[in-house]
C-alpha cells in the first residue's frame, strides 16, 4: 500500500528530528512542529497523568488479589480489669477456701491473653485463580484506556494545530493582499499627480487596503485563539505558549499524500490496532473469569488454622506454662444463602452478554469510522487538485488583468474582482490543504496507527 510507505517515511523523519532530546524544553523552542507537540502533550496533559493513576490503582489491585494465596498471620492481645460483685466474690473466695482456709481473693482482677493464629485457604473453588485473572485482565483494561486516552489526545493535537496552520495561512494571504492594494494605491497616487489618475482610484485602494488589514487581524486573532487551545492541550501553564515559539508553517502536500487510501487493509488493522477495541475484548475476557469467579461459591472451602494462646492472671509475666496451641482443618459448604449466589452468577453471565454486544457494536463502529474517513481523504485529494489548479488560473487572470488596468485597458472593477477572486481562491487551496492533512490524521486516529506515528 502505498501511503504506508509514506506514513514509514515519516515516522523515520520524526523520529531522527526528536533522537536528540528526552526532554522536551519549550522555553528553547523557535519553531514548534506537531511532532514535537505531540510528545509534550503525551508528557504535561494532566488527563494523561490521570489516566496512569487509573493503570497503577489496577496494578495493586492484582498485587491484592494475588496477595490471597498466602495464609494470614493474626496476633491479638486483651487485658481485662474484673471488678467482682459481692455475691461472685464470697463464692470464688468460698471456692478457695475449700483448698486453703487462709486463701484471699483479689478484687479487682486483672486477666491477660495473647495469641497468635495463622489461616491458610487450601481451597476455594478456584475463586483466587479468578479473581487473579479477573484483575490482570483489570490491569490490562486500564493499560488500553490510556492508550485509547493518547490516541484522542493527539487526535486533538493535531487538529488544533492544523487549525493554527490554517490560521497562519490566512494571515500570509491577507498580507499579500494588503501589499497589493497598498502598491496599486502608490502607483494611483503617482498617476493622479502627472493627471492620468483619478480620487476614486486612490480610495478604492485605500478601502481594500484596509480590509485587507481587517481581515489580517481576525486571522491573527483566529491564530492566537488556536495557539491558546493548543497549548492548553499540550498541558502548559496558563496554557500559553512562550512568546519566541512559532508553529511549523504548512507545508505543501506530497505525492505519497494525494494517493487514494485503500479502505479494507485499513479497517483490518484498526480492527487488531485500536486501544478501544483491545480493551472491549479484554472486557469480554474479564467477565469470563468473573462467570468462573462467581461459580466457585458453588464449592466448599477447605482452611487450615493454626493457633497458639496463652491466658494469665494478675500480670503478663508469661511463662512456657501459660501457652497452648490447637491445628484444625475447617471444611466450609454453604447450603444455602438465600440465592444470593445463583444471582451473582447470573449477573456476571449477563455481563458477558453485554461485553460481547459492545464488541459488535464497537467493530460496526470503527468499521463505519475508518470507511468514512478513507472517503474524505480522497475527497481532501480531489479538492486539493482542483483549488490548486484553479488559483494558478486565477492568479494568472489577475495579474494579466493588472496588467491591462495600468495600460488602461481593463475597468477598476474588473481589477477588484480579479484580486477579490484570487484571495478566495488561495484561502480555497489552503482550507483544502489542511483539510488533505486533517483528513489523513483523523484516518490514523480511526485505524489507532496516530499512536506509533506520533508517539
Amino acid at each position: 500500500m502505498r501511503n504506508g510507505l509514506f506514513f514509514l517515511i515519516l515516522i523515520f523523519l520524526l523520529s531522527l528530528a526528536s533522537a536528540s532530546a528526552e526532554a522536551i524544553d519549550i522555553e528553547t523552542l523557535q519553531e514548534l512542529d506537531l511532532h514535537t507537540a505531540a510528545k509534550i502533550a503525551l508528557e504535561k496533559n494532566p488527563s494523561l497523568a490521570a489516566a496512569a493513576a487509573r493503570v497503577a490503582q489496577a496494578r495493586e489491585q492484582v498485587a491484592q488479589a494475588r496477595a490471597r494465596y498466602w495464609p494470614t498471620v493474626d496476633a491479638e492481645g486483651a487485658g481485662a480489669r474484673v471488678d467482682l460483685s459481692r455475691n461472685d466474690y464470697e463464692e470464688s473466695l468460698a471456692m478457695a477456701r475449700l483448698f486453703d482456709p487462709s486463701a484471699t481473693i483479689d478484687d479487682p482482677q486483672y486477666r491477660y491473653r495473647a495469641a497468635l493464629t495463622a489461616n491458610w485457604v487450601l481451597f476455594d473453588g478456584f475463586e483466587r485463580k479468578f479473581a487473579n485473572l479477573s484483575a490482570r485482565y483489570g490491569e490490562q483494561r486500564s493499560e488500553a484506556a490510556r492508550s485509547d486516552a493518547q490516541r484522542l489526545l493527539l487526535a486533538a493535537v493535531a487538529s488544533a494545530f492544523f487549525q493554527a496552520q490554517l490560521s497562519n495561512e490566512e494571515i500570509a494571504i491577507a498580507e499579500a493582499d494588503e501589499a497589493f492594494n497598498e502598491q496599486q494605491l502608490v502607483e494611483a497616487k503617482a498617476r493622479r499627480r502627472v493627471g492620468t489618475g483619478s480620487l476614486s482610484d486612490e480610495l478604492n485602494f485605500q478601502v481594500r487596503a484596509n480590509s485587507a488589514k481587517t481581515s489580517r487581524i481576525q486571522a491573527e486573532v483566529a491564530y492566537e485563539t488556536n495557539r491558546i487551545a493548543l497549548a492548553a492541550l499540550l498541558g502548559l501553564p496558563g496554557a500559553a505558549f512562550p512568546e519566541p515559539v512559532l508553529l511549523a508553517p504548512l507545508a505543501e502536500e506530497t505525492a505519497e499524500e494525494m494517493s487514494p487510501p485503500e479502505p479494507e487493509p485499513l479497517v483490518k488493522l484498526a480492527r487488531g490496532q485500536r486501544p478501544d477495541l483491545i480493551e472491549a475484548d479484554l472486557a469480554l475476557k474479564q467477565a469470563e473469569a468473573d462467570i468462573r469467579r462467581a461459580q466457585a461459591r458453588f464449592y466448599p472451602t477447605v482452611n487450615l488454622t493454626g493457633t497458639v494462646e496463652g491466658d494469665r492472671d494478675e500480670d503478663l509475666q508469661y511463662e512456657g506454662d501459660d501457652f497452648g496451641n490447637a491445628v484444625s482443618l475447617n471444611l466450609k459448604y454453604n447450603l444455602f444463602s438465600g440465592g444470593g449466589d445463583s444471582a451473582r452468577h447470573r449477573e456476571a453471565r449477563a455481563r458477558k452478554q453485554e461485553a460481547e454486544k459492545i464488541i459488535e457494536e464497537r467493530v460496526l463502529e470503527v468499521s463505519s469510522e475508518v470507511r468514512t474517513s478513507a472517503a474524505r481523504v480522497a475527497s481532501a485529494q480531489r479538492q486539493v487538485a482542483l483549488q490548486r489548479e484553479n488559483a494558478a488560473l486565477v492568479r494568472r487572470t489577475r495579474d494579466l488583468v493588472e496588467k491591462e488596468y495600468n495600460a488602461g485597458q481593463a475597468s477598476l472593477v474588473r481589477l477588484n474582482e480579479a484580486q477579490r477572486d484570487l484571495t478566495s481562491a488561495l484561502s480555497r487551496l489552503a482550507l483544502a490543504r489542511a483539510a488533505l492533512r486533517q483528513s489523513w490524521f483523523n484516518l490514523e486516529t480511526d485505524t489507532g496507527r496516530i499512536l506509533d506515528l506520533l508517539q
